[in-house]
């Protein structure tokens, strides 16, 4: 049975915002992230090093090195984190698996989407399909 994952690390509005940018760019330095976010904020390249920095400590961002300077990229999707997030304000994986949480989730999908539904079960047969060859 697969671990949960660690819980999140927390996540200044700066940090979340490079994060943001990285996921547009897929992949950037220091003075590229200050470009696109730093200057308009009136803050330093600096700064912007020391949230990318930040970033790679906890673990959210890869990097390696170019010349002289880190290129970073991100190692979770905009996705994996929301649903990281979803998942500790429900009080953890272990409070999400019971069925009270399940079954107000479906009902919230096929109230939402009708279609939502059958992609969540198109991905639940994906799942148990990869366990029976793993």
């Amino acid at each position: 049975m697969p671990k949960p994952p660690r819980p999140l690390p927390h996540l200044g509005e700066l940090e979340l915002t490079v994060l943001d940018h990285l996921w547009d760019a897929r992949e950037a330095d220091v003075s590229e992230t200050h470009a696109a976010i730093g200057k308009q904020r009136g803050i330093t390249a600096n700064t912007v090093g020391s949230a990318l920095e930040r970033l790679f400590r906890k673990g959210l961002v890869a990097r390696h090195k170019v010349s002289h300077a880190y290129r970073y990229s991100p190692k979770i999707t905009r996705e994996q984190l929301a649903a990281r997030r979803v998942i500790e304000v429900a009080g953890g994986i272990e409070a999400l698996s019971g069925t009270a949480w399940l079954s107000a989730f479906v009902s919230l999908v096929a109230d939402a989407d009708e279609d939502a539904l059958d992609r969540l079960e198109a991905l639940i047969a994906e799942r148990r399909g990869e366990r029976g060859r793993g």
